[in-house]
């Protein structure tokens, strides 16, 4: 399929999916999550949870947050909760760059503590982020909140985040995981753009990838069409515009209007199934 990059004066696609800091359009609701996360790792507060809906954000936000955390932060991300306890626990070894031991779960854990204690003595602090927190089993959590008791008398070892979709605080707040949901100071839920910041998002992404030479590609009933079906979750406004932009390159057009963003809406519906693609659980490529 032909690229519409030099066409619209792009050196990179806009509206890619892969999730780029250099991308994130900081809302006060972006920025008041980051500064969350942010507060919550530095003043080690053991758990931390951020939820949103499927596309809206929250690999992006994490991505930017783990590029702005200083060498003194060992980091570790876990990507599938639907393992046991044990295997998440291995992931997380593997990932902090320690050999997975091969006994039992005991035998891990002390290593882990050990290895805790040493970036302690070190001045360092460690963050292990769980991805598709949601699909983790209730026992699973009682088990993180376990692993968060590694402790010395006035700080927590490892700070412990929690990524997932609205379930995830569902059954944070469940009954059975009171325990657990005492640990958290709040939930931070990151939530779709407002209709009005809609055409900021677009002109900002189009103005980081063609580094200030393009702008006002999408005319104002081409934003209000992305704004209507988009719902706000930028996943989606992110196909639509590059599918629109696809369009307008086969068509010669330098300009997206209403009529091309809904020749978008319509091929994205018959071939790809748009709006089932933002509803099922998928997390790892948030925009």
């Amino acid at each position: 399929m032909a690229t519409y990059e030099a066409f619209y004066g792009f050196r990179e696609p806009p509206f890619s999916l892969t999730p780029d800091p250099r991308f994130l359009f900081m809302t006060p609701d972006q920025r008041e999550a980051l500064a969350y996360l942010t507060y919550g790792i530095q003043e080690r507060k053991g758990f931390l949870v951020l939820t949103g809906e499927v596309g809206v954000g929250k690999t992006l936000i994490m991505r930017t947050l783990l590029g702005r955390l200083d060498e003194s932060v060992e980091t570790a991300i876990v990507m599938n909760a639907m393992l046991t306890f044990k295997q998440l626990l291995t992931m997380a070894l593997i990932d902090f760059g320690l050999p997975a031991p091969s006994h039992g779960k005991v035998e891990m854990l002390i290593a882990f503590q050990q290895f805790l204690l040493r970036l302690r003595d070190a001045g360092r602090n460690a963050v292990l982020v769980v991805d598709e927190a949601q699909n983790l089993s209730p026992l699973s959590l009682e088990e993180f909140r376990l692993l968060s008791n590694l402790e010395t008398s006035s700080q927590k070892l490892i700070q412990i985040v929690l990524v997932g979709q609205p379930e995830l605080k569902v059954q944070l707040n469940s009954h059975r995981l009171r325990q657990l949901r005492q640990r958290i100071p709040g939930i931070w839920e990151l939530r779709p753009l407002a209709p009005e910041g809609i055409g900021e998002y677009i002109e900002h992404r189009i103005r980081i990838a063609s580094e200030g030479r393009a702008g006002g590609i999408f005319d104002e009933g081409a934003v209000d069409e992305v704004t209507g079906y988009s719902n706000g979750i930028p996943r989606m406004i992110n196909m639509l515009c590059d599918r629109s932009l696809l369009i307008g390159y086969v068509q010669d057009r330098k300009r997206i209007g209403m009529e091309i963003v809904r020749a978008a809406v319509r091929e994205l519906e018959q071939g790809f199934g748009v709006r089932d693609t933002c509803v099922v659980p998928t997390l790892g490529t948030e925009p």
